[in-house]
């Protein structure tokens, strides 16, 4: 019994344990619960204190915000441009628009009726008035007789759906006769074609019926009487107004229009960055590349219950840019070259030549003080000019001798090269392959010589120290292919076979040989093998100028605020960028810089190109190239191609000039003419730019 007793109450004091385990973690579990609540609570309360104390009036603003209407005006007037002088380039011209916008509840003939009460009040110019456009017109006009072209067999097949709506509506048009149309006067022709513009698109964007020509009475007429002509409506607008004329147009870009919006191939692009499809925008060069800069803000309206606008928020025009061209110098140098490519066309072996490039640089900063191209094509027995700008960027080309100071750099930097060395200047042979030499025969030169005289065999016997090869006359030759990398990474320092930074939508690398057999090491070294671009050859040049830094070419000199008046408020202004060093001793550059300096001096090949009193350095070139003379895609026709780049002062750079005319001659004349095209553009170009900055 004193067992049992024992036990029953060690059972029910394990039993009260337990309850009291269970109650315990109960009530804690309880406790945290309650906690948690508090805890919930306090967030809620500190959240509801938050929204509807601290940031009271922030949430108000963004219910009213959800609760407008609010709606853009259109396209606001872009930023003006200006050049390096603040004088003004582009600038916005205000012109009316009328224009139509399909409202709900217009039908086809509504907007016949409404074509017919347009035509009464303005004049709009038809003669773009297509037959199918009138025949069109014309079945709006006569729904009843348009029916009756179609044979009671053809709607059957229409039913049997071996027609379709467009297939009878073709069928009309055809049928419509010329007996039939010629009952339509010119005012039925005027209608037809205001018909023709309101329809033409897709039916919710706005169309432009008249934008040219629009006189004060016209606009008056159709603003006052909107409220008969559903749909019709009139705005002012404005256009890009160019105070050059054609002067560097093709750089300073293109901007859409109204009708047109967003061009197609830019659609994406714009879209991603907010815009809407029929918004005005820079379609190509500088307008495209600173379209965040020049774009204008638009007008911000609120639709009120009764449907009128108000205005919110006014907008404004587009921040202003100052280019680093200076536009006299520009309009100067687009003469010269005008002048000079069309006396050249008349001279002998110019057959093949039709372009000549000219760039004008500060080598210490990059700035791009003018920039031109221009080509002359024969139509119709005439000779016409159009520019060609843009090839400055895009149209690389062989250049020659011109580059023989960057494979001086090679020589040096390798030891292929020592200053001061003599070499004779016989050709140099290779078995099974033409003999390879200068211009004419030189006799013993030096380093300095070598490049005022553009010796071929001093670049070529450099080159093969540099390939390690041995050269044996008449014997095979053999180079390291690494020596092609040694001089294109040296040449790549210098500008030359790289994209150059300019700040231009579009550039050209040039073409980069991969053949990489011995004796086109030779062609390579001096200027015979890869192509470069003008602005290539202009930052090569600016980095001999300059000490060995190549800076990036630029046009976009400031970022101005827009005002009525003088540019004061500046935004940002453009910073010279050196992308890098050359890789060499001073004493090396220096070297080439002395040898430059006597090109242009009397001897020289580059005598006579720019005044000895402006104290010019630089380097001409001669190249052989090819072109395409059947425009069947294959080369077949050999060409002589110049080049010329210098710099000045030579102890004090401050300008570098750039000249380039490509096919100036050929071998297949009756005798060996090449034109001195390129010489007289150099010539006269540097002479206009010391008299503007003397």
């Amino acid at each position: 019994m004193k067992k049992t007793y024992k036990k029953n109450k060690a059972r029910r004091y394990k039993r009260f344990s337990k309850q009291k385990q269970i109650k315990e973690i109960i009530d804690k579990r309880f406790n945290i619960l309650i906690g948690i609540v508090i805890l919930v609570v306090l967030v809620l309360f500190i959240s509801l204190f938050y929204v509807q104390i601290v940031k009271n009036e922030y949430y108000l603003s963004k219910v009213e915000a959800l609760n407008q209407n609010i709606v853009l005006g259109s396209t606001a007037p872009r930023g003006r441009i200006y050049d390096r002088n603040h004088r003004l380039i582009v600038d916005n011209k205000p012109t009316k628009i009328i224009y139509y916008k399909r409202q709900n509840g217009v039908s086809k003939k509504d907007e016949v009726d409404l074509a017919y009460k347009l035509a009464d009040m303005i004049k709009v110019p038809y003669d773009n008035l297509m037959t199918r456009n009138l025949k069109e017109f014309w079945l709006q006009n006569n729904p009843d007789l348009a029916k009756e072209k179609i044979t009671d067999e053809e709607w059957k097949l229409l039913d049997e759906r071996k027609l379709t709506l467009d297939d009878i509506e073709e069928l009309k048009i055809e049928r419509i006769t010329k007996k039939e149309l010629k009952k339509y006067k010119a005012r039925d022709k005027e209608a037809a074609y205001i018909y023709y513009l309101m329809n033409k698109g897709y039916s919710y964007a706005e169309k432009v019926i008249k934008k040219e020509g629009i006189t004060d009475e016209e606009y008056a007429l159709v603003s006052e009487n909107i409220h008969v002509l559903k749909g019709f409506n009139t705005r002012l607008d404005w256009e890009r107004e160019y105070k050059y004329g054609d002067v560097f147009k093709t750089i300073l870009g293109t901007v859409s229009t109204s009708e047109s919006g967003i061009p197609y191939e830019l659609k994406n692009y714009y879209l991603a960055k907010g815009y809407s499809m029929d918004d005005r925008v820079g379609t190509s060069y500088l307008e495209y590349q600173y379209e965040d800069i020049l774009k204008g803000t638009k007008n911000k309206y609120e639709i009120d219950d009764n449907g009128e606008y108000k205005l919110v928020e006014a907008g404004k025009r587009g921040n202003d840019i100052v280019l680093t061209i200076d536009i006299k110098l520009q309009q100067a140098v687009e003469a010269i070259l005008e002048k000079e490519v069309r006396k050249a066309v008349g001279e002998p072996n110019t057959q093949y030549y039709n372009r000549s490039f000219v760039v004008i640089t500060n080598p210490k900063t990059g700035e791009i003080l003018a920039m031109a191209g221009k080509q002359i094509v024969k139509k119709d027995g005439k000779y016409k000019i159009y520019d060609y700008t843009p090839g400055i960027t895009t149209s690389p080309v062989v250049v020659g001798s011109i580059i023989k100071g960057a494979s001086h750099i090679v020589g040096y930097n390798t030891g292929a090269l020592k200053i001061g060395e003599y070499r004779d200047d016989a050709c140099i042979k290779i078995a099974a392959t033409p003999s390879k030499c200068s211009w004419t025969y030189l006799g013993r030169i030096n380093d300095l010589d070598a490049l005022k005289y553009s010796s071929n065999t001093y670049q070529f016997n450099t080159a093969i120290k540099v390939g390690k090869g041995n050269y044996v006359y008449n014997g095979p030759l053999s180079l390291k292919e690494e020596a092609f990398d040694i001089y294109r990474k040296t040449f790549n320092e210098f500008g030359l076979g790289v994209k150059t930074g300019i700040d231009l939508p579009v550039e050209s690398l040039g073409y980069k040989g991969s053949n990489r057999v011995s004796g086109l090491l030779l062609d390579f070294s001096i200027g015979q093998y890869d192509t470069y671009t003008p602005i290539q050859l202009s930052q090569y040049m600016s980095t001999i100028a300059n000490g060995g830094y190549r800076m990036k070419p630029y046009l976009l000199k400031g970022v101005y605020k827009p005002t009525s008046s003088k540019l004061t408020n500046l935004v940002s202004e453009t910073k010279p960028v050196v992308l890098n060093k050359i890789n060499t001793k001073n004493v090396y550059l220096n070297r080439v810089k002395e040898g430059l300096k006597m090109v242009l001096e009397p001897g020289g090949t580059g005598y006579g190109y720019i005044d000895l009193a402006y104290k010019p350095a630089g380097k001409t070139g001669t190249s052989q190239s090819f072109v395409d003379t059947n425009n069947d895609g294959v080369v077949d026709t050999e060409t002589i191609t110049h080049t010329f780049a210098a710099y000045a002062p030579y102890n004090n750079p401050k300008v570098t000039f750039t000249i380039i005319s490509p096919d100036v001659s050929h071998q297949n004349g009756s005798y060996a003419y090449e034109s001195g095209v390129n010489r007289r553009i150099a010539t006269e170009v540097s002479k206009k730019y010391f008299e503007i900055y003397k």
